[in-house]
């Protein structure tokens, strides 16, 4: 199948954190030939120009005054998916601890997600994209064609965590990980949920290929099905 086949659709992939959403979307998106977006680097880039800025990101008032200040561009390129705050490129800089502990309390003020979820319908326009994120297929793109829910045992989203950060703390990072999920499914706006007629996919005994491989087959066979 080729891309012009896929030229409308879209891929709306949630799921919990270190469950391997962005090396899932981006391996499925290279392989079809079509757009990546990663809604979380957006949440990222706000909050790490907060931080940098001195904005107390535990303030919703003060993070809401500054929620429209940071001027953000993603790149939608799998292959290459950066993120720009202000013509910078804060791809690694938005990876740091600093901004993992902080973005959950960001990312719940309605303000930053009204902005972001503007963007992120912009950015998807006409389709042929897959997009991850916590709140894709509730809210952002509730009419996506193909919608995945991923997860994993929190073991194994914890190491896979910790060998991408160089952490030795495995117990710390699983710690991390479960706080953030606790504080994303409950916050009151667009919560991490898996709606109905998402497909539940568990990587915890799949390699990153057979997830890969799982996901694009979901999509081609919905593309197909349409034809």
């Amino acid at each position: 199948m080729n891309a012009g086949d896929l030229g409308t659709i879209v891929v709306a992939v949630d799921g919990t954190s270190g469950s391997g959403k962005s090396s899932t979307c981006r391996g499925v998106a290279a392989r079809l030939g079509i757009r990546y977006l990663d809604t979380g680097a957006m949440y990222r880039a706000v909050t790490w120009w907060l931080l940098e800025h001195g904005v107390d990101v535990h303030d919703p008032a003060a993070v809401a005054s500054y929620a429209a200040a940071p001027r953000l561009r993603s790149a939608t390129d799998p292959l290459a998916p950066t993120i720009c705050v202000d013509d910078r490129d804060v791809s690694v800089e938005i990876r740091s601890e600093a901004v993992n502990a902080a973005v959950s309390p960001v990312s719940a003020v309605p303000a930053v997600r009204e902005r972001l979820v503007a963007l992120q319908r912009e950015i998807i326009g006409d389709g042929g994209i897959v997009v991850e994120g916590r709140d894709i297929a509730s809210v952002v793109w509730p009419d996506a064609e193909v919608k995945v829910y991923l997860t994993a045992d929190p073991s194994a989203r914890a190491a896979r965590r910790a060998a991408e950060n160089g952490a030795a703390d495995l117990s710390a990072t699983e710690a991390s990980l479960l706080s953030r999920d606790r504080i994303d499914s409950g916050r009151a706006v667009a919560p991490l949920t898996m709606v109905e007629g998402a497909v539940q996919v568990d990587s915890t005994d799949l390699t990153l290929d057979e997830v890969i491989d799982l996901v694009a087959g979901l999509v081609t066979e919905r593309a197909t099905a349409r034809t």
